[in-house]
């Protein structure tokens, strides 16, 4: 395969940036570039360190979005992650020490299920806590509070998984796979446009660079705060009724105490995530199929996060 080179990563991404889902020769021709050229560098590093993915608003799908930190002892960290990675409205699971020794979690809630949310939970762990989170935008205090509803065929829920996984999925596999003309599968991806669900196709870079998180809950966020920590990977979230939720990415390479010592002057509750291949692994099977396991197979709906 050859060196990995960061620079020609960083190149390929930035052609994806401007042409997520188009042809190589389409790019090539657009910007000037030799084909062979692109096509030796999309060989090399497409679908091992980047990949395009398509990004949905959960508000107009319905769902709600949750965070939730379970205390579950070191000895059932992995049966129980491998459960609750089962369930398709988890999207991620991963250990984590520190206010609660366990586990968090990402999670998505329809709209009229939330009051289901501490039966469903309680499956796993007998201590837990969760926050509804919110992207943190500068206009997140005046966004508009209604939520969407699923309106479309079971198709729709399979299409979406595969944009999900890879974008840049030929037209004609996603035909086969729905049984469908290509026609009709550009015609329902421009659906999920018009309906504002599908918000786009961004690519991301996997180099394995962080396996530590820290995650800190605050009532108050100074911006400041924002100012001070630019320089690094940083996740901010909006806690409706609490406040907000920070996640900074590391390498465990990097001194953990002097990290942990730093941002908990910042942050009343902390805690430590681990990024473990094999949790991944379990996360990333499961969040292949996660929309068509949502749905109902005749398209009316969600199923209920208590079936799984």
């Amino acid at each position: 395969m050859g060196e990995v080179r960061e620079e020609e990563i960083k190149y390929l991404v930035s052609l994806l940036e401007k042409y997520p889902i188009e042809s190589l020769r389409k790019i090539a021709k657009e910007e000037g570039i030799d084909y062979y050229r692109l096509k030796r560098l999309y060989d090399k590093y497409y679908g091992k360190y980047v990949l395009v993915h398509a990004h949905y608003s959960m508000r107009a799908l319905g769902l709600k979005s949750f965070v939730g930190f379970l205390s579950v002892p070191s000895d059932r960290l992995f049966d129980v992650a491998k459960r609750m990675t089962k369930n398709p409205f988890i999207g991620y699971v991963n250990p984590a020490f520190g206010f609660k020794n366990g586990l968090s979690i990402i999670f998505y809630v329809p709209k009229n299920q939330t009051r289901e949310i501490d039966e469903m939970l309680s499956k796993y762990s007998d201590d837990f806590e969760y926050y509804e989170i919110w992207a943190y935008t500068p206009d997140w205090k005046s966004r508009r509070k209604e939520w969407g509803d699923w309106k479309f065929g079971y198709d729709y829920a399979i299409l979406m998984d595969i944009l999900k996984v890879d974008a840049r999925t030929p037209v004609k596999k996603i035909s086969e796979e729905l049984g469908k003309t290509r026609p009709t599968i550009k015609f329902m991806i421009n659906k999920l446009r018009e309906e504002k669900v599908l918000l786009g196709f961004f690519p991301t870079i996997d180099m394995n660079v962080h396996d530590r998180g820290v995650i800190g809950l605050t009532t108050k966020l100074e911006e400041e705060v924002l100012k001070r920590f630019e320089d690094y990977e940083i996740s901010v979230g909006v806690l409706p009724g609490y406040g907000y939720f920070l996640e900074w990415f590391f390498s465990s390479k990097e001194d953990m105490g002097s990290k942990v010592f730093e941002f908990s002057q910042f942050v009343e509750k902390i805690l430590i995530e681990y990024f473990d291949p094999t949790f991944k692994e379990m996360n990333d099977e499961n969040k292949r199929t996660a929309f068509r396991r949502m749905v109902k197979k005749d398209g009316s709906g969600y199923r209920s996060i208590l079936e799984f």
